[in-house]
This record gives C-alpha cells, sequence and structure tokens, in this order.
C-alpha cells in the first residue's frame, strides 16, 4: 500500500485498456497463425502501457487522459442510445438529416412526398415518408 501512495492507481480508462488486452490476448491464440501473431504484441504494449498509467505519478495527466476517455465514451454511448430509438420508433417514424446543420429530423410515416422544414436552422427540403 506505501507503494501505490501518490500513484494514479486502476481507473476507468485502466479497465478499459485491460478489457481490450484480454480481448486482444484471446484473439491472438485463437488465431494463433495469421493475424495472431500481430496482435500478441500488441496486447503486450498495450498492457505495458496500462501499467505504465497505473504506476505513475503524473496525476494531473492521467486524469485528464482519464476525463478525454469519459468524454468520448459518452459521445459513443449518446449516439449509440439515439441509434436504438430510432430502430424502436421505425414502424412509425421516419428520420432525416438536415443537409445544412445536419441535425436529425423525424417526420411520420405515411405522408407521401413532403416539404421538411428543420426545426435549428430552419432550412427546407423535400422528402419522401
Amino acid at each position: 500500500m506505501q507503494f501505490m501512495i501518490g500513484r494514479n492507481g486502476n481507473d476507468e480508462l485502466n479497465r478499459f485498456l485491460l478489457a481490450v488486452d484480454m480481448v486482444l490476448i484471446l484473439l491472438s491464440v485463437i488465431f494463433s497463425r495469421g493475424i495472431g501473431r500481430f496482435l500478441s504484441p500488441v496486447a503486450l504494449v498495450l498492457l505495458g502501457f496500462t501499467y505504465y498509467r497505473m504506476f505513475s505519478r503524473d496525476l494531473i495527466r492521467r486524469s485528464d487522459e482519464n476525463a478525454r476517455y469519459f468524454r468520448i465514451r459518452e459521445r459513443v454511448l449518446s449516439a449509440l442510445r439515439v441509434r436504438k430509438e430510432q430502430w424502436v420508433q421505425r414502424k412509425d417514424y421516419k428520420f432525416f438529416v438536415c443537409p445544412a446543420c445536419k441535425a436529425t429530423l423525424r417526420v411520420p410515416k405515411g405522408r407521401g412526398k413532403i416539404k421538411i422544414v428543420c426545426r435549428k436552422c430552419g432550412n427546407s427540403f423535400m422528402g419522401k415518408s
């Protein structure tokens, strides 16, 4: 315990890197002849980087890396939540992307060819629902 005082330890980014490392090691064992020969060194380097982060005393830089990981993870999870919600609503609504501002727009299905007005930027375009 005395050794770890003032060191980063095991944070969320390290847990994610260890999980990726386990998958790479498993894939390198399964595909030992082809791509497995290239995955083993990658897994070893990733494991070394994970331990480097764990024993690092540069707490500010490691916490910045961890915060960056959380931002990226939240962006990815948010996009997946939106895709899931669109999948659930696919029978009742059709989704369009505004060509001007790239906002996602939802219109009811079965209305034929309609003029769609973006609520965010006011751009209008035609679309078939």
